[in-house]
């Protein structure tokens, strides 16, 4: 008997209820009887019938029950009425309960209190059909070309006894000629066959590791069943009325990325409901809409993940986070902290006691949950606030996996992937039709000027590149804005595996991944924000000023050290500024645009980790390298120093000034 004898019914109720709770969100937008209960009706069977099979009789006598309301509306035209969609999601809540409370598995903690297994996500990732068949077909196609093989290895034997028949002729053996003659030919099949099918069989094993690799990635919209449930059951309890939108659904993630986040958000949505939607008579008295409205957007960032959960609700309240900070010694009652320091005590935890007014409270237990996911995945967490107007809590993480179709471009010899979704469409134009005004270059379409940059350009450091007479031209859209960008030729539209840059690789402010192609190439995948700023930045060629030094931030309390870096950096042309402690230099960090951060671990106050952490977390800080010079060599500090977002990390007592002025100069992008 296996250890959980209920294993496989948990994962397919799991399924079974969330089919259920979407038709009823279905029901509850509109949709008519007709066309959504008989559906329905047929998954509560499904589900009643499986849950006789393990003998729970509770489990069906529920799904019976639902059943039973949803029965009368099968045949009518109209909506199902609040109440009968009401007594439903009470029916999917009390067989979830039920679920909960099985047997656990041999060996689980059996009195693990049921609302924190309510809480615990499901995680029953189905690989989708297409995905599957297309894995399949390869694999024929891989055992075609082993078949292929096989007749190789029977030529091979062949060639052989061609050769020993040279070599010790037999008494009626053809003349060595022919021999010779049909042991070339045996040799030239062998060369054909092995070549082709080897050349063959390692692109479609290539191709088979990049369909497996896709198997691992869910699209993100997979989160959003379970969350508008969540917000709708909250609204119900409270009385209050809202509408879900989840946005960027399309995005194929890392299936333990979104296992890690998924909790986080629930609560999120959940807290967002009850403490930042109004009641539908205050919203009215205010001039809002009766339904509130809570959105999740899932988008890339560059090289990290987005998950952002907003609502159109009364905001946080500032000044209960400031008195409750104060009263715990959290803040000093003579500071005078701006919304976002405060939201960043907020942030914090630990201010959800009962000396804060409700809405303060339930926003510390929801954060708390979103601050651990974020630490989980090596991320962080803001908030945004707007008194009337609403809340916004973003967790941003590394992505290590996501699943992209670019359509694939060359510039100036470098060939690179650019994400389809932004594409707004390829021209063909000239070079007269880039227009030049002032410093800027653009290209005029349907109407409006869209700032204009050379691929290449960018790919080259910004040293200007030769236009050509006729080129293509990219359209790209990012957050409202656009950028026309030029290159020299246009490839094919792939479906590719992103993964990280290298630990080490050069900085690219460009690069959003790596992916490799069908032959096993590397290739870089773009970051469309990064294009579209720098299309928006750049100047035209001719009038591109020489770049000033890049200036580096070192941050080390040894005074000796701080001088020897400092001594060597100015040598190699770098612009040089020193902080004795982390906190010091991050005055110095938001005061100042520099190019690279040199810091150390071991500080008073803030350690060096610390440091890394706070500037990962700062948008506008975050894009800015980091590297780690301590004396320290553990190999746990290493691994503590990646995972906060270092991006190197030198020994001291190994310091060796060529190989550190090397990765200096990797990770600044310029050459001295």
């Amino acid at each position: 008997m296996p250890k959980d004898a209920y294993k496989y019914f948990r994962i397919e109720s799991r399924e079974l209820l969330d089919e259920l709770g979407l038709g009823v969100l279905a029901l509850e937008r509109g949709t008519t009887a007709r066309e959504g209960v008989p559906a329905l009706l047929r998954v509560a069977h499904t589900l009643k019938g499986a849950a006789r099979v393990v003998k729970q009789a509770g489990i069906a006598d529920a799904a019976h029950r639902i059943e039973d309301v949803l029965i009368a509306w099968r045949e009518e035209a109209g909506v199902v009425p609040h109440d009968a969609l009401a007594a439903v999601l009470a029916g999917l809540a009390e067989i979830e309960a039920l679920i909960a409370e099985l047997p656990a598995a041999e060996g689980a903690v059996a009195d693990a209190p049921v609302a924190r297994r309510l809480e615990e996500p499901a995680r029953s990732l189905r690989a989708e059909v297409a995905e599957m068949d297309a894995l399949l077909a390869g694999l024929e196609r891989t055992h075609g070309q082993v078949a292929r093989l096989r007749q190789g290895r029977r030529d091979v034997s062949n060639a052989r006894s061609l050769a020993r028949s040279l070599l010790v002729p037999a008494r009626d053996a053809a003349t060595p000629a022919a021999l010779a003659d049909a042991l070339q030919a045996a040799v030239a099949r062998l060369d054909d066959i092995m070549g082709t099918s080897a050349e063959r069989l390692d692109r479609e094993l290539r191709q088979l590791r990049e369909r497996t690799e896709r198997l691992r990635l869910v699209p993100a919209q997979t989160l959003f069943a379970r969350l508008e449930r969540s917000a709708r059951d909250v609204a119900d309890a409270q009385g209050k009325q809202v509408v879900f939108e989840g946005c960027g659904g399309g995005l194929r993630l890392d299936a333990s990325t979104l296992d890690a986040v998924q909790g986080a958000l629930v609560q999120m949505v959940r807290n967002a409901v009850a403490h930042g939607i109004e009641a539908p008579d205050v919203r009215l008295a205010v001039g809002k809409p009766r339904f509130g409205r809570i959105t999740i957007d899932v988008e890339r960032r560059g090289r990290d993940i987005l998950f952002r959960c907003s609502d159109d609700g009364g905001g946080i309240d500032l000044d209960a986070v400031r008195h409750s900070a104060e009263r715990r010694g959290r803040l000093d009652r003579a500071a005078s902290p701006d919304a976002q320091a405060l939201l960043q005590v907020l942030l914090q935890g630990g201010l959800s006691t009962s000396g804060v007014v409700t809405e303060m409270a339930g926003r510390g237990v929801g954060l708390d949950v979103a601050r651990e996911a974020a630490q989980r995945l090596g991320g962080a967490l803001s908030a945004h606030t707007t008194a009337g107007r609403g809340t916004s809590i973003e967790l941003v993480a590394p992505l290590p996996l996501a699943a992209l179709d670019v359509l694939m471009v060359e510039a100036e010899g470098a060939v690179a992937g650019v994400p389809f979704d932004a594409l707004g469409r390829a021209l063909r134009i000239g070079v007269k039709d880039i227009v030049r005004s002032g410093m800027r270059e653009t290209v005029l379409h349907e109407g409006r000027a869209v700032p204009y940059v050379a691929l290449g350009r960018l790919l080259a450091g910004g040293v200007a590149v030769a236009p050509c007479e006729r080129m293509s031209v990219l359209l790209l859209e990012h957050a409202g804005q656009q950028a026309a960008v030029g290159v020299d030729r246009l490839g094919e539209i792939a479906s590719v595996v992103v993964r990280p840059l290298p630990e080490f690789a050069p900085a690219c402010a460009l690069a959003a991944g790596v992916a490799t192609d069908i032959d096993g190439t590397p290739r870089l995948v773009l970051d469309v924000q990064a294009l579209v700023r720098a299309a928006a930045d750049a100047q035209a060629p001719g009038l591109i000023e020489r770049a000033p030094p890049a200036s580096v931030l070192v941050v080390d309390d040894s005074l000796t050290t701080r001088m020897l870096e400092t001594s060597i950096l100015e040598s190699a042309g770098y612009v040089v500024d020193a902080a004795a402690s982390a906190e010091e230099g991050l005055e110095r960090a938001k005061a100042r645009r520099y190019g690279l951060f040199l810091v150390d671990v071991e500080m008073p106050g803030m350690d060096g980790f610390g440091f890394i952490e706070r500037t990962r977390a700062d948008p506008a800080l975050r894009d800015i390298p980091a590297m780690l010079v301590s004396s320290r060599a553990s190999l746990a500090d290493r691994q503590r120093g990646a995972a906060v977002g270092a991006q190197g990390y030198i020994v001291k007592g190994e310091f060796a000034q060529n190989e550190f002025l090397a990765r200096v100069r990797q990770l600044v992008g310029t050459t001295t």
